[in-house]
Protein backbone atom coordinates (compact mmCIF):
# COMPACT_ATOMS: atom_id res chain seq x y z
CA UNK A 1 0.00 0.00 0.00
CA UNK A 2 2.92 2.42 0.76
CA UNK A 3 4.37 1.90 -2.62
CA UNK A 4 1.75 2.33 -4.13
CA UNK A 5 1.31 5.40 -2.74
CA UNK A 6 4.37 6.45 -3.10
CA UNK A 7 3.90 5.67 -6.73
CA UNK A 8 0.86 8.49 -6.91
CA UNK A 9 3.55 11.19 -5.17
CA UNK A 10 5.30 10.97 -8.46
CA UNK A 11 2.48 11.45 -10.26
CA UNK A 12 0.41 13.95 -8.10
CA UNK A 13 2.80 15.49 -5.62
CA UNK A 14 3.86 15.01 -2.68
CA UNK A 15 0.35 15.99 -0.73
CA UNK A 16 -1.11 13.32 -2.71
CA UNK A 17 1.15 11.25 -1.41
CA UNK A 18 0.52 11.71 2.00
CA UNK A 19 -3.05 11.54 1.71
CA UNK A 20 -2.92 8.32 -0.72
CA UNK A 21 -0.78 6.76 3.01
CA UNK A 22 -3.37 7.33 5.01
CA UNK A 23 -6.42 5.84 2.93
CA UNK A 24 -4.18 3.12 2.36
CA UNK A 25 -3.09 2.95 5.70
CA UNK A 26 -4.55 5.00 7.87
CA UNK A 27 -7.45 4.16 10.62
CA UNK A 28 -10.07 4.00 8.37
CA UNK A 29 -8.19 1.09 6.70
CA UNK A 30 -8.60 -1.35 9.57
CA UNK A 31 -11.22 -3.31 10.04
CA UNK A 32 -11.28 -3.57 13.55
CA UNK A 33 -11.55 0.77 13.58
CA UNK A 34 -14.91 0.35 11.59
CA UNK A 35 -16.34 -2.86 12.78
CA UNK A 36 -19.63 -3.90 14.19
CA UNK A 37 -17.54 -5.76 17.59
CA UNK A 38 -15.95 -1.99 18.17
CA UNK A 39 -19.02 0.20 17.26
CA UNK A 40 -22.58 -1.55 17.84
CA UNK A 41 -21.94 -4.96 18.81
CA UNK A 42 -23.28 -6.44 21.81
CA UNK A 43 -19.84 -5.91 23.81
CA UNK A 44 -19.32 -2.48 21.57
CA UNK A 45 -19.60 -0.22 25.29
CA UNK A 46 -16.42 -2.63 26.11
CA UNK A 47 -14.62 -2.04 23.33
CA UNK A 48 -15.29 1.29 23.20
CA UNK A 49 -13.97 1.56 26.63
CA UNK A 50 -10.77 -0.19 25.27
CA UNK A 51 -9.66 1.93 22.62
CA UNK A 52 -10.56 5.18 24.81
CA UNK A 53 -8.03 4.12 27.00
CA UNK A 54 -5.18 2.76 24.89
CA UNK A 55 -6.04 5.89 22.57
CA UNK A 56 -5.26 8.09 25.48
CA UNK A 57 -2.13 6.63 26.56
CA UNK A 58 -0.45 6.98 23.08
CA UNK A 59 -1.62 10.79 22.42
CA UNK A 60 -3.75 11.61 25.65
CA UNK A 61 -0.37 13.23 27.12
CA UNK A 62 1.57 17.08 26.43
CA UNK A 63 3.94 17.31 25.32
CA UNK A 64 2.05 15.02 22.19
CA UNK A 65 3.50 14.40 18.51
CA UNK A 66 2.26 17.64 17.22
CA UNK A 67 3.72 19.76 20.05
CA UNK A 68 7.01 17.80 19.91
CA UNK A 69 7.39 18.71 15.97
CA UNK A 70 6.78 22.01 16.73
CA UNK A 71 10.23 22.08 18.61
CA UNK A 72 11.87 20.26 15.60
CA UNK A 73 10.10 22.85 12.61
CA UNK A 74 11.69 26.20 11.77
CA UNK A 75 9.96 26.36 8.23
CA UNK A 76 8.03 30.01 8.23
CA UNK A 77 5.44 28.15 6.12
CA UNK A 78 4.54 25.83 9.09
CA UNK A 79 4.30 27.63 12.08
CA UNK A 80 1.09 28.78 11.66
CA UNK A 81 -0.29 25.42 10.47
CA UNK A 82 1.59 24.16 13.89
CA UNK A 83 0.31 26.40 16.29
CA UNK A 84 -3.42 25.55 15.27
CA UNK A 85 -2.76 21.87 14.93
CA UNK A 86 -1.96 22.16 18.37
CA UNK A 87 -4.61 24.31 19.79
CA UNK A 88 -6.77 22.34 18.34
CA UNK A 89 -5.16 18.84 19.56
CA UNK A 90 -5.18 20.44 23.11
CA UNK A 91 -9.07 20.43 22.72
CA UNK A 92 -8.95 16.69 21.21
CA UNK A 93 -6.62 15.57 24.15
CA UNK A 94 -9.75 16.88 26.88
CA UNK A 95 -12.36 15.62 24.53
CA UNK A 96 -10.55 11.87 25.02
CA UNK A 97 -9.53 12.26 28.62
CA UNK A 98 -13.32 12.73 29.46
CA UNK A 99 -14.43 9.68 27.36
CA UNK A 100 -11.95 7.48 28.81
CA UNK A 101 -12.98 9.11 32.39
CA UNK A 102 -16.39 8.31 31.97
CA UNK A 103 -15.80 4.85 30.22
CA UNK A 104 -14.27 3.95 33.84
CA UNK A 105 -12.10 1.04 34.13
CA UNK A 106 -9.76 -0.22 31.37
CA UNK A 107 -11.53 -4.29 30.61
CA UNK A 108 -10.08 -6.65 32.27
CA UNK A 109 -8.24 -8.73 29.56
CA UNK A 110 -5.74 -11.62 30.05
CA UNK A 111 -2.04 -10.61 28.85
CA UNK A 112 -3.25 -6.84 30.63
CA UNK A 113 0.74 -6.23 31.15
CA UNK A 114 2.14 -7.29 27.78
CA UNK A 115 -0.13 -4.94 26.40
CA UNK A 116 0.05 -2.01 28.17
CA UNK A 117 3.59 -2.54 27.87
CA UNK A 118 3.18 -2.85 24.21
CA UNK A 119 1.55 -0.02 23.56
CA UNK A 120 3.91 2.21 26.06
CA UNK A 121 6.44 1.23 23.20
CA UNK A 122 4.52 2.71 20.48
CA UNK A 123 4.22 5.80 22.61
CA UNK A 124 7.67 6.13 23.00
CA UNK A 125 8.13 5.51 18.98
CA UNK A 126 6.24 7.85 18.53
CA UNK A 127 8.17 10.47 20.77
CA UNK A 128 11.07 9.70 19.25
CA UNK A 129 9.83 9.83 15.47
CA UNK A 130 8.11 13.44 16.28
CA UNK A 131 11.55 14.43 17.76
CA UNK A 132 13.72 13.30 14.90
CA UNK A 133 15.86 15.82 13.55
CA UNK A 134 15.83 14.85 9.91
CA UNK A 135 13.96 17.74 8.26
CA UNK A 136 10.50 16.97 7.75
CA UNK A 137 10.47 13.66 9.55
CA UNK A 138 8.38 15.41 12.65
CA UNK A 139 6.11 17.43 10.16
CA UNK A 140 5.36 14.42 8.13
CA UNK A 141 4.27 12.84 11.79
CA UNK A 142 1.53 15.47 12.58
CA UNK A 143 0.49 15.86 9.44
CA UNK A 144 -0.57 12.39 9.35
CA UNK A 145 -1.78 12.45 12.79
CA UNK A 146 -4.01 15.41 12.06
CA UNK A 147 -5.43 14.01 8.28
CA UNK A 148 -6.00 10.23 10.27
CA UNK A 149 -7.86 11.96 13.09
CA UNK A 150 -10.73 11.95 11.17
CA UNK A 151 -10.99 8.12 11.21
CA UNK A 152 -10.06 7.80 15.10
CA UNK A 153 -12.65 10.86 16.12
CA UNK A 154 -15.36 8.69 14.38
CA UNK A 155 -14.83 6.23 16.83
CA UNK A 156 -14.48 8.37 20.15
CA UNK A 157 -17.69 10.00 18.89
CA UNK A 158 -19.62 6.55 18.95
CA UNK A 159 -18.08 6.49 22.41
CA UNK A 160 -19.23 9.79 23.23
CA UNK A 161 -22.57 9.27 22.34
CA UNK A 162 -22.86 5.97 24.42
CA UNK A 163 -21.43 7.77 27.10
CA UNK A 164 -24.00 10.43 27.21
CA UNK A 165 -21.02 13.01 26.24
CA UNK A 166 -22.29 15.90 23.91
CA UNK A 167 -19.81 15.19 20.82
CA UNK A 168 -18.02 18.47 19.98
CA UNK A 169 -16.83 19.59 16.94
CA UNK A 170 -13.15 18.91 15.72
CA UNK A 171 -11.42 22.68 15.73
CA UNK A 172 -8.38 21.32 13.82
CA UNK A 173 -6.52 22.35 10.19
CA UNK A 174 -8.91 21.12 7.14
CA UNK A 175 -7.53 19.44 4.70
CA UNK A 176 -6.46 22.05 2.33
CA UNK A 177 -4.66 23.84 4.72
CA UNK A 178 -2.51 20.69 5.67
CA UNK A 179 -2.07 19.48 1.71
CA UNK A 180 -0.93 23.24 1.17
CA UNK A 181 2.04 22.99 3.96
CA UNK A 182 2.84 19.82 3.20
CA UNK A 183 3.46 21.17 -0.53
CA UNK A 184 5.19 24.47 0.44
CA UNK A 185 7.52 22.54 3.10
CA UNK A 186 8.76 19.86 0.04
CA UNK A 187 11.23 21.69 -0.85
CA UNK A 188 13.44 18.98 -2.22
CA UNK A 189 13.30 15.37 -3.04
CA UNK A 190 14.87 15.03 0.47
CA UNK A 191 12.56 16.89 2.55
CA UNK A 192 9.73 15.31 1.03
CA UNK A 193 10.92 11.77 1.67
CA UNK A 194 11.24 12.80 5.07
CA UNK A 195 7.70 13.92 5.18
CA UNK A 196 6.67 10.31 3.86
CA UNK A 197 8.56 8.69 6.26
CA UNK A 198 7.10 10.39 9.02
CA UNK A 199 3.59 9.55 7.60
CA UNK A 200 4.19 5.97 7.58
CA UNK A 201 5.74 5.53 11.28
CA UNK A 202 2.72 7.05 12.60
CA UNK A 203 0.27 4.83 10.75
CA UNK A 204 2.26 2.18 11.36
CA UNK A 205 1.99 2.53 15.04
CA UNK A 206 -2.04 3.29 14.42
CA UNK A 207 -2.42 0.28 13.19
CA UNK A 208 -0.36 -1.64 15.93
CA UNK A 209 -3.11 0.17 18.35
CA UNK A 210 -6.05 -1.24 16.07
CA UNK A 211 -4.45 -4.95 15.77
CA UNK A 212 -3.43 -4.77 19.87
CA UNK A 213 -7.23 -3.40 20.69
CA UNK A 214 -8.76 -6.49 18.09
CA UNK A 215 -6.63 -9.23 20.05
CA UNK A 216 -7.90 -7.93 23.15
CA UNK A 217 -11.62 -8.14 22.19
CA UNK A 218 -10.58 -11.82 21.04
CA UNK A 219 -8.60 -12.35 23.98
CA UNK A 220 -11.94 -11.31 26.55
CA UNK A 221 -14.69 -13.67 24.25
CA UNK A 222 -17.94 -13.24 25.92
CA UNK A 223 -17.07 -13.14 29.41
Amino acid sequence: MAIQAIQTARSGGVSDMLAALVEADGSGAQGYAHSGDLLSGRHATRNLADAAHYLCVLHGRHPGVIDLAATKTVHAAARGWLIDAADGFSRERGYLTRITVAAGPIPSTPGQAECEAAVMGQRHALEMLAQSDRVGCALGAAIALIMDWKAIRRVLDTAAERLGIPVQPARLPDERETRTVAMTIAETPSIERALGFGAQQILAQHRGLWDVLEARNAARGDY
